[in-house]
Parts: C-alpha cells; structure tokens; sequence
C-alpha cells in the first residue's frame, strides 16, 4: 500500500516535471537589436503587465530608471496598491546591462538576493513604447512615457506579447490617473529622478 502510493506520488512528480519542460520549451525571446541608453532613461509609466506577486493590484506604477557614472542603473518602481488614494510605495533596485546584448538586456537586482532577467523585447522607434519580456514567459510589462496610449497601439502591443509565446489573458491593464493627488512622498522618492 505504501509502496503504491510513493509510485503514485513519483510518477505525478515526473509528470508535473515534463509539463514544465515542455512548457519552458519555447525559443528565447529575441531582443531589441540595440537599445541607446541615454534615451531610454527616464520615467515609464506601467500600461499593462502580467504582473508579479508586488504588482498585482497596483495603481498609478511607474518605472523610472536613471543612469549611473558605473554604467549601471538605478531603477525605481512607484506605485500604490489597492487604490488611487492609498500611500505611495516604492521599490529600489540596481540594474546592471548583460554584456553583447545591445544593451537590450539586463539584470534586475532586487534586494539583495535576487536577481532578474529583462529583455527589452521590443522598443518603438522614437523611445514612446516599449515591451520588456522575459524568457520565462511569466511577466511581461507594457509600458509608455505617457500615462495612457491610443486603443489601436495598446492593441498592437498586445498581439507582440502573443507572438512572443505569452498567455495574454494573464495580462492587467494598470489603472492609471494623473495628476496624482498631492501629498507626502517617501523619502526614496528623489532617487532615479
């Protein structure tokens, strides 16, 4: 009895192993073949993402990035959860660009511990959109220099993330109203401005 069970148990394992090779399967996404960083800083707001577990029910996010003198980057990621009056919050991380990649490709050090990948996977010509993937297909973040964008770009964004392998009915678009309403900003506030 016990010995069935610790066969059942191991052959749900090696399936549960298999979907995941099979659903990691998919080629890497390709970036963008190269990325001016001086153009690329500055503030982008989040127009949809499948979010991670920090942004899911995110309002008014914003990510700003600034250049430092030892090429890597200060990224800063503001937002308020649950609602448009609720505190603003934000979170620091350091970036740093992965070498040959055009400088379409980072690593995101969250914390101290973490670290994650960031694809700049596609980039409108003029730095006013753009779609930063990762090759684990898990979160994929839309974003602009604008608060808001026209229909017909938000849809065209949308089918690059499909072609790129993603669930896109995983994506959240992010509530966004500005001007924000006023009032005391987080002491971190002024880094990556």
């Amino acid at each position: 009895m016990i010995r069935a069970r610790i066969t059942i148990v191991l052959i749900a394992g090696l399936g549960l192993a298999a979907c995941r090779m099979c659903a990691s399967a998919q080629p890497p996404i390709a970036p963008v073949a190269h990325v001016d960083l001086s153009r690329y800083m500055g503030r982008w707001y989040v127009i949809a993402a499948i979010p991670t577990r920090i942004e899911r029910d995110d309002y008014d996010p914003v990510e700003t990035y600034r250049l430092e003198r030892d090429g890597s980057i200060c990224t800063l990621f503001r937002f308020r959860r649950g609602g448009f009056a609720s505190r603003l919050r934000t979170v620091h991380s350091t970036a740093t660009v992965v070498a040959h990649t055009g400088n379409a490709e980072w690593h995101v050090h969250l914390f101290w511990f973490l670290r994650l990948q960031y694809i700049v996977a596609w980039l409108a010509p003029h730095y006013s959109r753009v779609i930063v993937a990762r090759d684990a297909r898990d979160y994929v973040w839309l974003m602009a220099r604008t608060p808001h964008i026209s229909r017909h770009d938000y849809v065209a964004m949308v089918a690059r993330v499909a072609a790129m392998g993603y669930d896109v009915s995983k994506l959240r678009k992010s509530p966004q109203r500005w001007p924000e309403p006023t009032g005391p900003r987080p002491a971190d506030a002024r880094l990556c401005r």
